[in-house]
């Protein structure tokens, strides 16, 4: 049953160490707050009253104090917690029209839009009095921070470069909490966060990887000295991604667990993703690690118990949005505590993907799934939609994708793969797309189409659809430029000129040279190569272009160049602009354009296969 009412959101719960309270983030009185509420049930009450809200929050391991992470304008009140409350909901500022100066190169963010010139700030609060005082002095960036176990330092990580927007790295420092004094424990070498220091004090631990392979590296699990800043690999030999890779529709904004200590200090549990599925591992400090829940589903969540004998796992599958399970470490025993959508459920009935194998055109061995139409009847032919993920580096699998449900349940098969560039497979795979782009991913998207008519007799081979977003909007773009075996397309929130994108996009300047090979001005000819507006004369199959008015990482101009190409060349293309969502509309936007939005990809493709 719900622990909280009221308007509002309501997310990020955090246990007192003694039990005794909870603290949550809510945005009841306007801003994201900190309200601490009695965990046996009572009425909350508000902690902070900060200007902008709170982003981040964490118990002092005594209980006493609450560290939290704001964010500020230099020229802003300090904090209204010190002052007399107000409601922050009754005292909107009003707005003026006035021009955007711009002087940094990043100035604009797909998650949090235009550049504010806001810096990151570490506050502590009194839980009893509320007051609160300043820690740190303004950081770019702080994207983690954890307590040491005595309680008299915290640990966090910051882009504290002269030139921020040219440096990739977040270093790690180390409060004092009683001189406020800062020390630096690393140099630039890495981009590393969910930081979670030791029960006895000797070591950090932190999600992280030095920059290797660029945005394709594989994070692993590091240690650090909060002394002397050495820094080792704990899983550096093992070929795995310990990180939530996952694409689905549905658990965008599940909180990340990060790592967790063993009571004794021996070892940490931790997430990772291969082949599909995102399970529950343990390593010790020597690195020897061992599955503590592995198996064909999508673990987006996890808590462990004081004592580390019981963890509650949050699981989704691909015929189960997501429930809580209680895994009893010791022995295995797995235990349903919720089914939340029983009553859905039981109205609706879900296609269950088969998982195959099949061999790339130089030989790797790809996997994907199939799932088939709702009501399927054996005797009888259906049209297939290959869904394509985005990211490059992120991977399909075993969880509950409900637009490829949608589809089935509308009378399609549903065909979804990792090509190369998806994670789950080793550094090596997820690596060999860069440079690459509409090369072997785009033979391996074919071979999977191929495998799949070969595999499954009752699928019509002229009845074929594509659909993707971001990268696989880019591929669907891709596709349709370089053959015709498909009836209709969608494109969604996609790249179709390279060179354009490199200074419209959020991350254009860095992720050009990234995942192409070249900024702009190095190699303009390459950027246009690998661009499928390049190849829009050759599209003969009927395109429907979808795209978000604020999405600032693949923008809105990308399908504008493809829309106009495509109509001044006579095609049959069709133009659909979302207001007020980013590039997350599918995952986090607001679900009336959600829902509107898998109407018009149901009709395109009712309409034209």
């Amino acid at each position: 049953s719900p622990w909280t009412y009221g308007e509002g959101i309501d997310a990020a719960p955090r246990w007192s160490p003694d039990g005794k309270s909870i603290t949550f983030l809510s945005n009841r009185s306007g801003k994201m707050q900190v309200w601490l509420i009695p965990s046996e049930g009572g009425e909350a009450r508000p902690l902070t009253r900060f200007t902008n809200g709170v982003n981040q929050h964490l118990f002092s391991p005594d209980g006493r104090f609450v560290a939290v992470l704001v964010s500020l304008k230099p020229d802003e009140p300090d904090l209204l917690a010190n002052n007399p409350p107000r409601e922050e909901k009754d005292a909107k500022e009003k707005k003026e029209d006035k021009p955007m100066i711009v002087d940094r190169l990043k100035y604009k963010s797909d998650d949090f839009g235009f550049r504010d010139e806001k810096l990151q700030y570490l506050y502590l609060v009194d839980v009893k009095t509320g007051e609160s005082k300043r820690l740190t002095e303004g950081d770019e960036s702080i994207s983690s921070f954890t307590w040491a176990p005595d309680g008299k330092r915290i640990a966090f990580t910051a882009n504290r470069a002269s030139d921020p927007d040219r440096t990739w790295t977040s270093d790690l420092f180390i409060l004092d909490m009683d001189t406020l004094h800062i020390s630096k424990l690393t140099d630039q070498d890495g981009v590393f966060g969910s930081l979670a220091w030791s029960p006895d004090g000797k070591w950090i631990a932190a999600l992280g990887h030095n920059l290797e392979y660029a945005g394709a590296t594989l994070t692993k699990v590091w240690l650090f000295d909060p002394l002397t800043g050495e820094k080792r690999g704990v899983t550096e030999n093992w070929d795995v991604d310990v990180e939530d890779e996952m694409i689905g529709d549905m658990h965008a904004d599940a909180p990340a667990p990060g790592l967790v200590w063993a009571t004794d200090g021996s070892g940490l549990y931790f997430r990772a993703s291969r082949e599909g599925n995102v399970s529950l591992f343990y390593t010790s400090l020597e690195g020897v690690i061992t599955p503590v829940a592995d198996g064909t589903f999508h673990m987006y969540g996890f808590s462990l118990d004081e004592a580390h004998q019981r963890a509650v796992l949050a699981v989704s599958r691909p015929t189960e949005i997501g429930d809580l399970y209680l895994l009893r470490l010791p022995t295995g025993e797995w235990k349903r505590l919720t089914n939340k959508n029983e009553e859905l459920m039981s109205q609706l009935t879900l296609s269950t993907p088969e998982e195959f194998r099949f061999d790339a055109k130089d030989g790797w061995i790809i996997q994907g799934w199939l799932m088939k139409p709702v009501n399927f009847k054996p005797e009888e032919k259906y049209p297939l939609i290959l869904e394509i993920h985005g990211g490059p580096h992120a991977m399909y699998g075993n969880t509950f994708f409900h637009e490829m449900q949608v589809l089935a349940a509308k009378g399609y098969a549903v065909l979804y793969t990792n090509p190369r560039g998806s994670h789950g497979y080793g550094q090596t795979f997820v690596n060999a797309v860069r440079g690459d782009y509409g090369g072997m991913d785009y033979e391996d998207l074919m071979a999977g189409v191929d495998e799949a008519l070969r595999r499954f007799t009752f699928i019509d081979k002229d009845r074929l659809g594509v659909t993707g977003g971001s990268y696989g909007g880019f591929m669907t773009n891709w596709i349709v430029g370089h053959t015709n075996r498909f009836k209709a397309a969608v494109t969604q929130r996609s790249i179709s000129n390279w060179m354009s994108f490199y200074g419209v996009s959020d991350i254009g300047y860095f992720f050009t040279e990234w995942e192409i090979g070249f900024p702009l001005f190095d190699n303009p000819e390459k950027l246009w190569e690998h661009s499928p507006l390049k190849y829009v004369k050759n599209v003969e199959t009927p395109l429907l272009i979808l795209h978000s008015e604020r999405d600032y990482r693949c923008p809105i101009e990308q399908g504008e160049q493809l829309y106009v190409a495509l109509k001044h060349l006579n095609k049959v293309t069709r133009f659909v602009r979302f207001p007020d969502s980013n590039h997350n509309l599918s995952r986090t936007g607001k679900p009336s354009l959600r829902i509107e939005r898998l109407h018009h990809i149901v009709n395109w493709f009712g309409e034209y296969i």
